[in-house]
């Protein structure tokens, strides 16, 4: 059993999804837990209230630089360190080529993409006076493959994996490992559009070798486990998790 006593951990897009579920896999593993929401303060306050003073929400705007630093500083007063950051927020829409704005571009890429530049930069500082750390950034394969019709969401996800790999190398001597977790499908709120239409559920289903699409915890489970002592040597890695449907990295 993973044990993260003694650890802080900050898990932004906590309150649904895969931030869910890793505020619940990281609790139970013994971890104080910051978790940021936007909009879904009723279930961010479900999640304080059933894993007590140990977690706590953080209502933040991914836009906001000074909404992202303030968040920081607070779980640092509230806890007295921070170990952990697990970048997971984000957003996933449509947009093909030729009829998508430069607005609808910006606004995606500052929202995935500039938050993780800035969660990282903000965190980074008391990792080093610790000596230690662990940066985990939920990608997806889309940003190793590409994705038709999804080019800004890809682009945003492949410019986070390049950020893995450089911070990795860059933080690496002050005991902070940056390692990236990149799932394929998963049966989350996000996907509830998309996945309205059963046909084409199946057909995604169908397509994954092992026969079955993940859920949030599936991909929670690997990024607990890069929390962790286990993973102490692992750093820069895009860890897939896909369920062999995109043999990548």
């Amino acid at each position: 059993m993973i044990d993260l006593s003694n650890k802080v951990s900050i898990i932004t897009g906590g309150s649904r999804g895969i931030g869910e579920a890793c505020v619940k896999l990281f609790s139970n593993a013994n971890s104080k837990v910051g978790f940021t929401y936007k909009s879904a303060k009723s279930q961010a306050e479900k999640l304080e209230k059933k894993f007590g003073k140990n977690v706590k929400a953080y209502r933040v705007d991914m836009e906001s630089e000074k909404e992202i630093f303030e968040m920081v500083k607070k779980v640092a007063k509230n806890f007295g360190k921070i170990d952990v950051l697990v970048h997971n927020a984000g957003i996933w829409n449509d947009g093909t080529l030729e009829k998508m704005t430069l607005e609808h571009w910006n606004e995606l890429i500052r929202i995935n993409l500039t938050s993780t530049f800035l969660f990282c930069k903000a965190v980074t500082p008391y990792m080093k006076k610790n000596k230690f750390g662990r940066i985990i950034l939920i990608t997806s394969t889309a940003g190793q493959r590409g994705e038709a019709f999804h080019s800004h969401y890809a682009a945003s996800k492949g410019g986070m994996i390049s950020f893995t790999k450089s911070l990795a190398v860059e933080l690496a001597s002050f005991n902070i490992t940056v390692n990236s977790v990149a799932p394929g499908w998963v049966d989350t709120e996000m996907n509830d559009d998309v996945f309205a239409d059963k046909n084409y559920k199946e057909r995604i289903r169908k397509g994954i070798p092992v026969g079955r699409i993940a859920t949030a915890e599936d991909i929670a489970g690997p990024t607990l486990f890069l929390a962790s002592d286990l993973a102490r040597h692992i750093n820069g890695e895009i860890l897939n998790v896909n369920g062999g449907s995109v043999l990548c990295g």
